[in-house]
């Protein structure tokens, strides 16, 4: 942004159960880099992923209109599931670099288990249906493919005792690092920290500053 004199974006997406406060860390810290940020809250537990995206197009639309630089997007949890459904169907124009905080790439095994329950689709509604590994055709056509500079950030720490039993390899408690993977992605580290916590962790933040800067992590 310096070297050009332009004003990028960056639009920031929670996950599902959350709203936009949850990101509000990355949001400063954003900010402070000279970033304007769009914080979006969305309704995770009442509409799917088709829904959501329908739903936002139009205030990504505005806030584009309003930059002279790139648009970039950060994402946390299913976040990254509504932003690669996002630039799938409603690519900016001026797309810049996308980081994804602990995403369910390829679903997450926690919601196999529970996808049947009656208390999971009452609080995860439509959209958490839509996060188990098994995937639709449709919902597959909806994602479409990884082809933008895509860095992936896992946790490998976790909070939940039972969810560590049931997710197979490093996980962060709610998805397992191997499913945060997805073809196409520029670049993928994993941190010691947790689902709920990844967005505030130093760490993560610092790295999410440093690809939308250098299109990589540092190492």
């Amino acid at each position: 942004m310096a070297a050009t004199g332009r004003r990028d974006g960056v639009v920031l997406l929670h996950g599902i159960l959350r709203r936009a406060a949850s990101m509000k860390l990355l949001e400063q810290a954003l900010a402070g880099e000279g970033y304007r940020v769009l914080n979006l809250d969305y309704p995770s537990r009442r509409q799917s992923l088709s829904e959501i995206v329908e739903g936002l197009s139009g205030a990504i639309s505005a806030f584009e209109a309003g930059l002279d630089g790139e648009l970039h997007f950060v994402t946390h949890s299913m976040g990254g599931l509504v932003a690669r459904a996002c630039l799938n169907r409603f690519r900016p124009a001026r797309l810049g670099r996308v980081v994804m905080l602990a995403p369910p790439n390829e679903g997450s095994e926690i919601s196999d288990l529970l996808a049947r329950n009656w208390f999971y689709r009452s609080a995860f509604g439509p959209a958490g249906e839509q996060l188990t590994t098994r995937r639709s055709e449709e919902l597959c056509q909806l994602l479409g493919a990884v082809d933008y500079p895509l860095g992936v950030i896992a946790g490998d720490r976790s909070l939940y005792m039972f969810a560590s039993l049931v997710l197979p390899g490093a996980n962060d408690g709610r998805v397992s690092v191997e499913r945060t993977r997805v073809a196409g992605m520029a670049d993928h580290i994993v941190l010691p920290t947790s689902h709920p916590l990844i967005m505030r962790d130093p760490e993560a933040v610092a790295q999410t500053i440093y690809f939308l800067q250098n299109g990589r992590f540092r190492r």
